[in-house]
């Protein structure tokens, strides 16, 4: 079985700017991967790049053993992007926004319906699905756009700081609903290191590049400390220190 998300020495530049150094990783089929760092690190350009939405300077990465340079389409039809800012249509009830999206994936109506309905329930939307997007609280917002991201059934998905801006309440259910979705491999970037915790590997980034890459214990334990946090400056620190 191929890896769900491979890449080698993966690069994005934007004039003098590498936004993306070298990134080398690899992601197995239902894994929760998370990219984790502060603004500007990278995570946004690397979920972008691997999702085919943006062109490498240089290296390379596969998706589903598809190359991102020449299988963008293969890519896009088995891959779920829910990126920062997701488009909802407030004019539209829930309901409504999910048939759109699954109207772009070209999703049979016998099929559609089934599928919609099990995805309202999984994310507990089932009695507000005649309600208004615009009338959604933040959580709600983000768990419709999950589902949007979800209605043609992707074998990966990349998540795009989904939580930002949302309560801890709503982080902490829309964390239950990823980890109530074991089939599938979930690349998701996050600025919180309690988010990471939930990961099954994360990969630490600064400045665009990979600082490392581990389960969060192994982490820790690597570092010396008790916390992602902790280890994350530790390890900040230590490559200022070899530069």
């Amino acid at each position: 079985m191929a890896r769900a998300i491979e890449s080698e020495n993966l690069t994005k530049k934007f004039d003098r700017l590498v936004a993306v150094d070298r990134l080398s990783i690899n992601i197995e089929p239902g894994e929760i991967f998370g990219l984790v760092g502060p603004d500007g690190s990278g995570k946004t350009t690397t979920i972008r790049l691997l999702s085919t939405a943006m062109e490498q300077s240089s290296g390379s990465a596969k998706i589903l053993g598809l190359d991102i340079s020449k299988d963008e389409e293969k890519i896009r039809e088995r891959i779920g992007y829910l990126p920062q800012q997701f488009s909802l249509y407030g004019d539209l009830t829930v309901e409504e926004n999910i048939d759109f999206f699954a109207d772009i994936y070209n999703i049979e109506k016998n099929i559609r319906e089934k599928k919609k309905e099990e995805l309202l329930k999984f994310i507990d939307l089932s009695s507000f699905k005649k309600r208004r997007a615009q009338f959604l609280s933040g959580g709600m917002k983000k768990k419709l756009a999950l589902a949007c991201s979800l209605i043609h059934k992707p074998e990966v998905l990349f998540l795009d700081e989904p939580t930002t801006g949302v309560d801890p309440i709503s982080r902490r259910e829309f964390w239950k609903i990823l980890h109530g979705l074991p089939s599938l491999t979930i690349l998701v970037a996050t600025p919180y290191m309690d988010e990471a915790e939930r990961c099954n590997r994360v990969g630490l980034l600064n400045e665009g590049k990979l600082l490392i890459c581990n389960s969060p214990a192994e982490i820790k334990k690597k570092g010396g400390t008790k916390s992602l946090e902790e280890a994350y400056i530790t390890l900040i620190m230590k490559n200022r220190e070899k530069q």
